[in-house]
């Protein structure tokens, strides 16, 4: 399967930062930032699809903050975009960012814009109009490349997380977490030494991209403190929560 300018967007799938679907955690978190809304309707069926979670966003300025802002697997950029083009925010996000896996997904076809893109740090590049399936096996290989390469324990102050059992250990042996509890203590402990907000955590741990005033991350909060300890998680009134770097 291919996409290109006379393909239709699939139907029923074109709200932007919808849910994930499906039962369990995401393989991946990926964000994909194109200005045209039939791409990224049709990149978020089918990353979804194979088990992904997905953000998306139409503009620019807008995909630049999330990346600077939330944690991401992988992103998927867009070049020629109005406004804020895509090389700039290639730029921009590996400044700040120097492993994040990038792959650039873009009309321009010459030379000279792929390996400008490749010397910036990105690390693939694909051209539009490109094959669904090529686009997932160069996804899933940049995702592949990172699991042999990612830790598989966090350390914060006082705390260390197995990524692989699932269990946190404060300095009296490993206590094991439920689901939600890990992957909250999980994003926390990746953001070390600042807030996250709960905008934020709803996002990445529930899959919720707005506030459905629910309580629930200070539930889980609450949970985590009652197995670490009171002193384990920082409340930053008004902005979020905070595990401690050192």
């Amino acid at each position: 399967m291919s996409l290109h300018g006379g393909d239709s967007p699939p139907r029923g799938h074109s709200a932007v930062n919808a849910a994930p679907t499906g039962v369990g955690a995401p393989e991946a978190e990926i964000l994909v930032i194109d200005d045209e809304r039939r791409i990224l309707n049709f990149l978020s069926r089918a990353l979804r699809a194979e088990g992904f979670g997905v953000q998306l966003a139409a503009d620019a300025r807008d995909g630049l903050s999330r990346a600077l802002q939330e944690a991401y697997d992988l992103v998927i950029l867009d070049l020629l975009m109005p406004g804020l083009d895509g090389m700039s925010v290639l730029r921009s996000i590996l400044a700040k960012k120097p492993l994040q896996s990038v792959i650039v997904l873009s009309a321009l076809t010459d030379t000279d814009s792929k390996v400008a893109c490749l010397q910036l740090g990105a690390e693939d590049y694909l051209a539009k109009p490109f094959s669904l399936d090529e686009l997932l096996a160069r996804v899933r290989a940049r995702l592949r490349g990172m699991a042999r390469s990612a830790p598989t324990t966090l350390s914060a102050r006082g705390l260390t997380l197995d990524v692989i059992r699932r269990a946190v250990d404060s300095g009296a042996g490993p206590i094991p977490l439920a689901e939600r509890e890990f992957l909250l203590l999980q994003e926390l402990m990746r953001h070390a030494g600042r807030t996250v907000s709960k905008e934020q955590l709803l996002a990445t741990v529930w899959g919720y991209y707005f506030d459905p005033g629910s309580n629930v991350v200070d539930v889980y909060i609450r949970r985590l403190r009652a197995k670490l300890g009171a002193m384990a998680i920082t409340t930053v009134r008004g902005e979020g929560y905070r595990v401690d770097a050192a």
